[in-house]
């Protein structure tokens, strides 16, 4: 019997992803207003993730506008209303005024691995149910895109184009592990990643229509650990304090510039991420233990993070 070619269980992959999300993404057309009085439309994707028509998109998709209208593959078009809309994260929840298809499975990015299949699945230039492919690139990404910075994000080389924001990034089993965002550069594509943060981020817009955050009021990037203390804290890294906002928590803590952050509430942290993953409204008020290095020595700290205000 002959050998199937490579590119046949490739395929396989590709077109079974696409079959089995292609109905539950949706292409979206929101009406927005421009700041002359003028009106318009952007155009995007949206996932539905909930079975009572729940759908996740960008909030720069939805922009400041209240409602629109979702259009699926099987011809049926549904308005909905904007739930809320996260710009920090770049994520927004919609809801559907009638009945929507089943909804995707949420997957697991963390457990992404650079060079593993990925399957974009969206509504690019006004195109219903395109499908691209390709690799993840890179993982934990900070990159500019359209005037903003989206962090900790998801590079891959799937095409994207305009329209595709707010589409489906799934894995192979068709589980969405990321929500296209942004097209930063020829053969560079972005998605929001779903992991335990961004279920934070999705349970607060369900319930509350926005995110509270934690502030502390630090500038930070990765710093390494003096080598005499490495084997003795089993790490390499943690993050220096570049700059500390006068009057704020931190300040008021009694951290200062210089000080290299080991572990808040007594979770390592190495980069930046680590320390936002609990920047969420639990926090806010409430004594927050840090161990810093300053000067070789290991200080502790309690700090009350402040509620962060929108500007």
């Amino acid at each position: 019997m002959e050998a199937s070619h490579p590119l046949d269980v490739y395929s396989q992959i590709v077109s079974g992803v696409a079959g089995r999300l292609t109905p539950k993404v949706a292409s979206l057309r929101v009406p927005q207003r421009g700041s002359r009085g003028g009106t318009g439309e952007s155009l995007g994707s949206g996932v539905v993730f909930t079975g009572d028509g729940f759908l996740l998109t960008n909030a720069h998709v939805v922009g400041q506008a209240n409602d629109g209208t979702a259009a699926f593959s099987d011809g049926t078009s549904i308005p909905f209303r904007v739930v809320g809309a996260d710009p920090l994260s770049d994520l927004a929840v919609l809801r559907a005024n009638g009945e929507t298809p089943a909804p995707a499975e949420l997957g697991e990015a963390d457990q992404l691995v650079v060079g593993q299949l990925v399957v974009a699945v969206g509504n690019p230039l006004g195109l219903a149910g395109s499908v691209t492919a390709g690799v993840v690139s890179a993982l934990g990404r900070s990159l500019p895109a359209r005037g903003r910075v989206i962090e900790d994000v998801i590079q891959t080389d799937a095409a994207l184009n305009p329209g595709n924001s707010g589409g489906a990034l799934a894995d192979s089993q068709a589980r969405v592990v990321g929500i296209n965002t942004a097209v930063a550069g020829v053969g560079l594509g972005l998605a929001v990643p779903v992991n335990a943060t961004t279920r934070k981020i999705i349970s607060a817009l369900m319930a509350d229509g926005r995110v509270r955050r934690a502030y502390l009021g630090l500038a930070m990037m990765p710093g390494p650990v003096p080598a005499a203390w490495r084997e003795r804290l089993g790490r390499q890294t943690g993050l220096l304090v570049a700059q500390v906002v006068s009057g704020g928590p931190a300040d008021r803590a009694g951290l200062r510039a210089g000080d290299l952050l080991l572990t808040v509430a007594g979770q390592p942290v190495a980069v930046s991420q680590d320390l936002q993953r609990q920047m969420f409204s639990e926090a806010i008020g409430r004594p927050l233990a840090i161990t810093v290095m300053r000067n070789g020595a290991l200080v502790d700290v309690i700090a009350e993070p402040a509620e962060l205000v929108a500007a």
